[in-house]
């Protein structure tokens, strides 16, 4: 069987690993797509030095010439825009966010001074409030093709109450939106188990396909 060309690098999110990705690179590989469920260690650095360290990691384990599109929970999302920001990648494809702090989290405003949670967090998860001079605010707008969806439904229901509603328990809707972006749903999902839902594996594959959601029936 052919390698696909079309090579999906995964990303998860701030204090997770590639394992909450697994469902989500199954449906992907089942789709067609070569996939790269990346792993790293998004605890131990800035989102700047990860982008720099890991992204090109991750980049050579794709096939040679292949499309490069990225699909990311959360943080990863960040580290994508950073490396963006300063490289380019040849034959990138699409990139869609799940649930990104892309204005920052205003969970990290209200927490961050809270004993442990540097600790647990580590210096990307201090970065990435709402402020002014936190990095979200700082990353230029997207110019690429970027898909993104937000949740609206929480389990977290006193982070819930720090956030601007609606909010998927960690990042309200407004905060996942960037300017530029081709396109943005809001599905009923959480944040932290968004990847493992079948409307949203299923509207990961028709961005990367298509470029554009399916539209939600009213």
């Amino acid at each position: 069987m052919p390698v696909s060309k079309e090579c999906v690098i995964l990303l998860h999110g701030l204090a997770r690993t590639d394992r909450s990705m697994h469902r989500l690179a199954d449906f992907l590989k089942k789709a067609g797509f070569f996939i790269v469920n990346y792993h790293y260690p998004s605890t131990k650095a800035t989102v700047e030095a990860l982008a720099e360290d890991e992204i090109p990691k991750a980049l050579r384990l794709c096939p040679k010439n292949s499309t490069i599109h990225f699909v990311t929970h959360s943080m990863g999302g960040i580290i994508v825009r950073q490396y963006l920001s300063k490289n380019k990648i040849d034959k990138l494809g699409r990139v869609v966010m799940l649930g990104p702090p892309n204005q920052g989290s205003e969970v990290v405003d209200s927490l961050k001074s809270f004993p442990g949670f540097k600790f647990i967090n580590g210096p990307a998860g201090m970065q990435l409030g709402t402020k002014k001079l936190n990095l979200p605010k700082r990353l230029p707008s997207v110019d690429f093709e970027l898909g993104v969806i937000a949740g609206s439904r929480s389990i977290n229901l006193i982070l819930s109450l720090i956030l601007p509603w609606p909010n998927d328990g960690k990042v309200s809707v407004e905060n996942t939106k960037v300017t530029g972006m081709s396109d943005h749903i809001v599905l009923p999902v959480t944040h932290p188990f968004m990847m493992r839902n079948k409307q949203v594996m299923e509207q990961v594959v028709t961005f990367l396909k298509q470029g554009a959601f399916k539209k939600q029936s009213i």
